[in-house]
């Protein structure tokens, strides 16, 4: 049989009661109010509700590359859904300035008061990190400690449970390495690359030599192309790349590296269009997380100067370091360093337009 459906109240539906009875002022309690206490809690409230639902989309893209094969249709869930986290990041930021509409005096009428918390003990943010891809050795230590140590056992736990499992970093990491075009009979996209670059180059120098500039001039110009063949060596040597990667220089596998290079060059490939979408929204994600830890840093500057943390930290020395330090897709950023005109790029053979898919799996050969 059948339940009745009861009828749906707004304001239980939501549980208003609870969360509009959720700000508890400290400076209250202690019998000097701070109007602008209530801001902050809401604010900061707010962050947590769209943290909470970052990383239920966030989520639901990780379940899809666990398997060991990504249905094509797949990836345009993923890109809605990665989309959808970019959109809320802008939200965040722009949260900051209503945060800034708080003066520093009005900030200091409540400060003392919310000593020892800090937002360092955001747990959903540290989780968000964790899935993203931030290692643990490449966090800058908070107050001298590891992470975990800012946090009671059960959220420790929680924490570990988070780094046991697979980052969308490592996922994505293993999705481009499957990419089964990379090397077919009739087409080896390094070595079409590779002539590509060197026409680029050839076009560079005979520029120069052309220009009719100072003997001096032409010389460091030169100079310049010389270097940039040079980068262009651990893009062409799996060795190099690999080395890389050894001095803490490169994360993503040169395997990995080339097809998110393939899916750059040849984005236009209607079959390429969702997977270049996909990495673009996740380099978006990346930025956009960035911008957020930037722009926090500096309303913290703005607020407190170059007072320490009510945790303990540094404050804005250690948010700014963060905001240059903590990010995970750097790699995905540097491959535009690689990219080269579409004018040098051959046509792919119709065959490999007719092959390109991504119904594979980790057992392909």
């Amino acid at each position: 049989m059948t339940k009745k459906r009861e009828p749906v109240e707004y304001g239980s539906y939501l549980g208003l009661e609870k969360i509009l009875n959720s700000q508890q002022c400290e400076s209250a309690k202690f019998g000097e109010p701070a109007h602008d206490e209530t801001l902050f809690i809401i604010i900061h409230q707010t962050y947590e509700l769209w943290f909470k639902q970052i990383l239920h989309e966030l989520e639901s893209v990780l379940q899809m590359f666990r398997n060991d094969y990504v249905d094509e249709k797949r990836i345009g869930t993923a890109v809605s859904r990665i989309g959808r986290v970019v959109e809320i990041q802008k939200v965040l930021i722009d949260q900051i300035r209503i945060l800034e509409t708080m003066t520093p005096l009005d900030f200091l009428e409540f400060r003392n008061f919310l000593t020892p918390a800090s937002g360092f003990q955001s747990l959903q943010f540290r989780i968000l990190e964790i899935k993203l891809g931030l290692k643990t050795d490449d966090r800058i230590r908070y107050s001298q400690q590891a992470y975990h140590q800012m946090f009671p056992d059960k959220s420790r736990e929680m924490l570990h449970a988070a780094e046991a499992e697979s980052s969308l970093f490592e996922l994505l990491e293993s999705w481009l390495e499957r990419i089964p075009f990379l090397n077919m009979p009739d087409f080896n996209f390094g070595s079409v690359y590779r002539s590509a670059v060197e026409k680029l180059l050839e076009q560079e120098r005979a520029a120069i030599l052309e220009a009719g500039v100072t003997a001096e001039e032409e010389t460091h110009r030169l100079k310049m192309v010389h270097a940039t063949e040079k980068h262009f060596h651990s893009i062409f040597e799996p060795d190099a790349h690999n080395q890389l990667i050894n001095e803490g220089r490169r994360r993503l596998s040169y395997d990995a590296t080339m097809a998110g290079l393939l899916i750059h060059l040849y984005r236009d490939q209607p079959i390429l269009h969702l997977p270049f979408r996909l990495l673009n929204l996740i380099v978006d994600m990346d930025e956009l997380l960035s911008t957020w830890r930037y722009r926090h840093a500096l309303m913290v500057l703005r607020m407190i100067g170059r007072k320490t943390g009510t945790g303990g930290s540094s404050g804005y020395n250690y948010l700014k370091s963060t905001a240059e330090s903590h990010r995970v897709f750097a790699d995905l950023f540097n491959l535009s360093t690689f990219l080269v005109p579409r004018s040098l790029l051959p046509d792919l053979p119709e065959k490999v337009q007719r092959n390109l898919g991504f119904y594979f799996s980790a057992n392909d050969e």
